[in-house]
Formats: structure tokens, sequence, C-alpha cells
């Protein structure tokens, strides 16, 4: 009797045993790829309570949700000779958990790895004032680069951003100098636009003024008005320009 129940309470920790290694949850978020007899199978396990065989199976979970890759500053030389540091930030996710775990030993890492490549050798086919200004650009170009190089490992970049570039101090004052030079021909433009604005605007009185030579008497009466306003010793007397014109003929003739 003792025998049998002692044979009874190995086969029941043996079952117990078997049943706690064997019996998984997976979590909606999660595929489980099995191993059995050390060949992957076809499919992964999807959500739910799933069972393997112990030991022949053995299941490993893999997150499908997206993850966030910090790409550390890489130092890189622009295309036109700028040393500048740059780093970015890769959002993927793992779209075939079989492919993640048979085709590389750490995808996380091997992605990070080749994002960092990548960025200095794409950041570097583009000159400064490009990375500065066409930020989207540079952003597509690595995303595409990476998501065709992730394929073939399962995964999906779906997104790479270049969250600062750092440039030297020297290149720093001379952007500086090349925007207040860049202001300062704007402010010339403008001001002489309103020169050529304003000389035809006095173009186009002169016209009318000589067409209507009583115009130019309700013009001085207008001046004296304004200036009588202001309470003010000074006398002004008006005096024709016809007068003036015979004068300066006059003493021309002598």
């Amino acid at each position: 009797m003792e025998i049998g129940f002692l044979f009874t309470v190995v086969i029941v920790v043996f079952v117990l045993a078997w049943f706690w290694n064997s019996i998984y949850i997976i979590k909606e978020w999660e595929r489980g790829v099995v191993l059995r007899l050390g060949r992957l199978l076809p499919e992964a396990k999807g959500a739910g309570l799933r069972l393997v065989m112990w030991p022949i199976e053995t299941l490993t979970r893999i997150n499908l949700r997206i993850e966030t890759l910090d790409v550390p500053p890489q130092d890189i030389i622009t295309r036109d000779n700028v040393s500048v540091k740059v780093n970015a930030v890769c959002y993927f996710r793992v779209v075939d958990a079989n492919l993640a775990l048979s085709q590389v030993q750490n995808y996380a890492y091997a992605t990070s790895q080749l994002a960092q490549t990548t960025i200095r050798s794409v950041v570097g086919q583009f000159e400064l004032d490009e990375i500065l200004s066409q930020r989207d650009k540079v952003n597509a170009k690595l995303q595409i680069i990476l998501d065709q190089d992730t394929e073939n490992w399962g995964i999906k970049v779906s997104k790479v951003e270049v969250k600062q570039v750092d440039i030297p101090e020297n290149m720093q004052r001379a952007i500086a100098r090349q925007a207040e030079a860049e202001r300062e021909r704007r402010a010339k433009i403008i001001h002489a636009d309103g020169e050529f604005e304003a000389s035809q605007k006095l173009a186009d009185a002169a016209r009318v003024l000589e067409t209507q030579p009583s115009a130019i008497q309700l013009r001085y009466l207008q001046t004296l008005t304004e200036i009588g306003v202001e309470k003010n010793t000074t006398i002004v007397f008006p005096l024709p320009i016809d007068i003036i014109n015979k004068w300066v003929q006059t003493l021309g003739g002598k």
C-alpha cells in the first residue's frame, strides 16, 4: 500500500510539473513561437490559453507592440564637409514572430545597430542646410532604408525622426551672420519697393497737377492751414511759382 501510494504521489507530482511547464497564457499583443525538437513550427500561437508538449516543445513569447528605439548621437560629416552630431528615434514592431526569432539572435539590438550605421551613411549624403530645413526628407529616406533592411527579420519600421542636430560653435556663428545678412537684404528690398511705389504715386500726382494748374494753389492753401493749426511763431509767405519762373527767365536773359 505504501509503495502504491508513493508511486501515485510521484505520478501526480510529475503530471503537475508537466502541466505547469506545458501551459501558457499568451497576451493579446504577444505571439508564441513553438520549437518542436528544435524545429520551428510554421504557425505561431495566438493569444489565449495554449498547451505545448513539454519537454518536446518549447514556447517563446514575442511582443508585437511598437517599440521605441533611441539612437545615440552619431558623429557625421555632411556632404559640404561640416562635422555634426545627430541623434534620432526609431519606432518599429514585429510583424512576423517566427522570423524575428529565427533570423536574428536579438532583433532589438540588431535594429539599433543598423539604425546607427544607416543614419551615418544617409545623413552624410545631405548638406547641412538640407538637414536643418528638409528634416522630413531625411526622415523619409531613413525610414525606407531601415524598413527594407529589416524586412527579412520580420520587423516593420514605421517611423524614424531626427531629434537633434548639434553643430560646432563657429558654424553657429556663421549661420547667425548669414541669417542677419538675409534679414538685412530683405529689409533693403522692402525699403526699395516702398521708394519705388512712392515715386510712382508722386509721378501720378505731378501729372494730375500738370493738367489742373489751379490744384497747386489749393495745395498751397492746404499747407498753410496745416501750419496754422500748430501754435508757433513761423510766418510763411506763399510765392507763386510763375513769378519765380519769370524772374529766372529774366536773369538768364541778362
